[in-house]
């Protein structure tokens, strides 16, 4: 787990954007930090296009154009965060680009990295069933990633952690932050 330095103008997020490549726990961990929080809930996947989630089911990469009117709902979604409810959302949110626009949107944005090898994110895809996302793509997501880990209000942990523990670490690092 890495616990970056934040900057003493950060505010405590009101918002997370829980990231990472396919496969590293996304769903799970979110859903166990917002119960943990009593923040509310975002499955990012639910906000893609048809046309998106048809081109990943064929094992067909995403191009950011693809992912352009997706990112732009998400970042909706977050601008409403405030003290009063927070927000958990799962997006990948691969590149610094996609990042950027999230936190234009919610500037007390944090994120939580799931860091995962490529053998185990390949092998929990290949075992999901009825998921739209195609085993074939794995390799493309760590193409795409660009580590977040030297940003500003990105906390990183071993997507391997039980779920349980990864919510604690999360509400600890919050806790942490400048109320």
């Amino acid at each position: 787990m890495t616990n970056n330095s934040v900057d003493s103008a950060v505010r405590r997020p009101v918002a997370l954007v829980v990231m990472g490549v396919s496969g590293c726990g996304k769903s799970s961990a979110a859903e166990a930090i917002a119960q943990y929080l009593g923040w509310r809930l975002v499955e990012g996947d639910s906000y893609h296009a048809a046309e998106s989630v048809a081109k990943m089911q064929a094992g067909i990469a995403l191009t950011d154009a693809d992912r352009a009117g997706w990112l732009q709902r998400l970042a909706q979604l977050l601008a409403v965060a405030d003290d009063g409810q927070g927000v958990v959302l799962t997006c990948s949110a691969l590149k610094r680009q996609y990042r950027a626009l999230l936190r234009a949107a919610q500037p007390r944005l944090g994120f939580v990295f799931l860091d995962l090898s490529y053998t185990t994110a390949l092998a929990r895809v290949q075992q999901r069933a009825g998921h739209f996302f195609s085993p074939e793509l794995v390799a493309n997501q760590f193409a795409t990633l660009e580590d977040p880990r030297d940003e500003a209000q990105v906390f990183t942990v071993d997507a391997d952690t039980p779920i349980a523990a990864i919510a604690a670490q999360v509400q600890q690092w919050l806790a942490a932050q400048q109320a």
